[in-house]
């Protein structure tokens, strides 16, 4: 069942869209493949003055009605090998009770836009390997493992906590 959201890019100085991406970051960090447990305090009231202190920050919101149901939070950066800019998604959250309604797939259609608004080469993201939901999703909107030549094998992610 496909459900239309209203999709509207964040912005970062209106305090109903600082809520939201606040509400929609929280909820989206206690799903077992986003943080798997709640953000602390004060990492969700560093968040909005971080993302608003990035100039690449890119936030898209979906409304189910007047209540926020999910978000894709990307950030602008640079291909070198296509000389061009790219977008990365680094995060992408819908509710569970909104979930299998087209609203992640809304979202990502949202942030195309943009990418080819702004003559971006690709859209990047990162997703969990036994994240099934998501891969398929992502699948089916046309992502795939990003390959830079047939010797060099799948792109693969990787992080340093520091």
């Amino acid at each position: 069942m496909t459900v239309a959201a209203k999709i509207v890019e964040a912005d970062l100085t209106r305090a109903e869209h600082q809520r939201a991406i606040v509400e929609m970051t929280a909820a989206y960090a206690l799903d077992p493949m986003g943080n798997n447990g709640p953000l602390a305090d004060d990492v969700l009231a560093r968040l909005i003055p971080g993302l608003q202190s990035l100039p690449t920050t890119v936030v898209f919101l979906a409304y189910a009605g007047s209540e926020p149901v999910g978000i894709a939070t990307c950030f602008r950066g640079f291909s070198t090998y296509a000389g061009k800019p790219l977008i990365n998604i680094h995060d992408l959250g819908v509710l569970a009770t909104h979930r299998g309604q087209g609203v992640g797939l809304q979202l990502l259609r949202a942030v195309e836009q943009k990418a080819r608004d702004l003559g971006c080469s690709c859209i990047t993201l990162e997703v969990l390997e036994r994240n099934d939901r998501a891969r398929q999703t992502y699948e089916k909107f046309g992502f795939a493992q990003a390959r830079s030549g047939a010797d060099a094998g799948g792109s693969l992610f990787f992080s340093k906590r520091l």
